[in-house]
């Protein structure tokens, strides 16, 4: 039974919970970016010495087992080496970065559901390779490099599946379910270590580390209860099961999928695009062939999440502690959880208003927001110095809250989003692998170089990341198409269609339609129709719908054979 209905057309509890269990993908992710954020040394200023490293880098027991000692028995005289410091680091990106690429295949071989089990799998290897460790810096290191494997896999998997199971009336607000879960597993980071800190001996950071086993059991056992994407399936031949699929996702009986409209009209709507699709290879080049726009979406993709390092998010986290200080907080752990709870938080508007508002304008308005906070935050501390001017320091604080307030409501939920329903079927896996790959690297370039860039420029490097959220607002308007209210396989065809441009693209409809709330309203007719006195109309309804979907994909305009 439907759980709710959106635009006439039923939601059934089974897609709130698929979407929100992949999500545990993203609690990983969280988990593992703090865990490699905060381990990167912050950028330094004439006030903050060399800055922060992870809680756990600091825990006595680990730099008494792991750093370079001038007393066994005291862990202040421990310190790591620069290198020792920074492949411990660096592993985990690298990791997560390979993973991204290799977790495509993996997702086309298996499925999507049997694929994040896997990863997850990978993932708890990784954790107990870390935690089994007792003076080898070396050990623990490779298990971060193991889990970042797990991770980056997940991080590509996870916002596809979501995209792929999803209805389209409501895909934007669960595929950013994946974001929240980001953000949640940071700021649940953040207070597992306020807990650990207190426990003597090894236990301090093995619980951290160790206590990762929950997240992925709870995915990678709870998936295999999750339907597989339909998509995928119907790829497959097993027009049946995607039919299952589908009437889960819609709250619809299984005894009534065969017949019902809204689950023939979908299915018939994949097998078209698939049908079309499977004249093509579907390789890692096809990735980069001009034809039906493959490069165009594999770069504007790669781009966009470059982009999404590169507004600054990470730039706080990294600076905050600074400017915490000058007002009198001094607990790392104190300034972590305001930043992660003020993410957390606006994270929920940020699912609302991608849904509500699309993909676009967000993204739009969101650039130019940030990009103003940012030139604020950066012409502050570059006037005076905020450990010296508490009003100065305060100023940047705000800045620096109003800034994650706009990055969690559009650019961070926003790009997950679209990495999901950019793409085609046949090669989503390898281009969401793609893109996701290039979030990893520039995650990593923006870790590796900032304490370089800052010690030369100091606040002045809010001026770039200013310059930055700009230049992604230009490119959102000049390139993305507004793939919102939209089927992925209609999301496929609006790219394709040479009379559409980016910033037309809200008005598209098939052809046919006058308007996209027209062809919207088209498909509510098949809910609506259920009745013995509506089958009729609604079935010339449905043919005259499948011609334009047939027409699209440049097959005859008769309506597609349904098994």
């Amino acid at each position: 039974m439907a759980l709710f209905y959106v635009q006439g057309l039923p939601i059934g509890w089974m897609a709130i919970m698929l979407a929100v269990l992949a999500s545990m993908g993203g609690f990983i992710f969280g988990r593992r970016s703090w865990y490699s954020l905060q381990s990167v040394p912050c950028p330094a200023s004439p006030q903050y010495d060399t800055g922060q490293i992870s809680d756990i880098v600091l825990m006595p027991d680990f730099l008494l087992r792991f750093a370079d000692c001038g007393d066994p028995t005291d862990s202040s005289t421990c310190h790591f080496t620069d290198v020792r410091e920074g492949l411990i680091v660096a592993l985990l990106s690298i990791g997560t970065l390979v993973g991204a690429l290799i977790g495509a295949p993996t997702a086309d071989l298996l499925g999507r559901r049997y694929a994040m089990t896997t990863w997850c799998g990978v993932f708890m290897i990784g954790v107990l390779i870390q935690i089994t460790t007792f003076h080898s810096w070396v050990q623990f290191a490779i298990g971060r490099l193991v889990s970042g494997l797990g991770v980056g896999a997940l991080s590509a998997a996870v916002p596809m599946y979501q995209a792929e199971t999803a209805p389209p009336q409501i895909r934007g607000t669960l595929t950013a379910t994946y974001q929240l879960f980001i953000t949640f597993g940071i700021l649940i980071a953040y207070c597992i270590s306020i807990g650990a800190r207190g426990i003597s001996g090894s236990g301090s950071w093995r619980t951290v580390v160790g206590i990762g086993f929950v997240w992925p059991v709870i995915l990678g056992v709870g998936i295999l209860f999750m339907p597989e994407s339909p998509r995928w399936l119907t790829a497959r031949g097993r027009y049946d099961e995607a039919r299952r699929s589908i009437a889960l996702a819609r709250g619809i009986p299984d005894s009534e999928a065969d017949n019902h409209a809204v689950v023939h009209r979908e299915v018939g709507e994949m097998r078209a695009a698939i049908d079309l699709e499977s004249k093509e290879k579907a390789g890692w080049m096809e990735c980069f062939n001009p034809r039906r726009k493959q490069l165009y979406r594999t770069l504007l993709c790669m781009t966009l999440q470059m982009f999404q390092q590169l507004t600054g998010a990470n730039y706080f986290f990294y600076y905050g502690a600074t400017i915490f200080q000058s007002v009198g907080i001094n607990d790392s752990f104190v300034i972590q959880i305001i930043l992660g709870a003020v993410n957390f938080v606006c994270t929920f508007g940020g699912m609302y208003i991608m849904e509500k508002f699309g993909r676009r304008w967000p993204l739009i308005i969101g650039g130019v927001w940030q990009s103003a906070w940012l030139f604020v935050f950066a012409a502050a501390g570059t006037a005076k110095d905020p450990t010296e001017n508490k009003g100065i320091g305060e100023l940047m604080i705000v800045s620096a809250c109003l800034f994650i307030f706009g990055y969690a409501m559009t650019w961070a939920p926003g790009i997950w989003i679209l990495i999901g329903e950019t793409f085609p079927t046949r090669t989503r896996a390898r281009q969401a692998a793609l893109a996701t790959a290039s979030n990893w690297l520039w995650n990593f370039l923006l870790a590796f170089f900032t304490p370089f860039i800052v010690k030369a420029i100091q606040y002045r490097y809010g001026f770039v990341f200013a310059a930055c959220n700009l230049t992604g607002a230009v490119i959102v308007y000049f390139f993305l198409y507004e793939s919102s209210d939209l089927s992925l396989e209609e999301v496929d065809d609006m790219y394709c269609d040479p009379a559409c441009r980016p910033w037309t693209s809200r008005a598209w409809a098939p052809e046919g339609f006058p308007s996209r709330r027209e062809f919207a309203e088209s498909k509510t007719a098949g809910d609506r129709a259920q009745s013995p006195a509506g089958k009729k109309a609604h079935g010339e309804m449905d043919v005259q719908h499948d011609e334009h979907v047939m027409r699209a994909n440049g097959a005859a305009a008769s309506p597609p054979a349904y098994v």
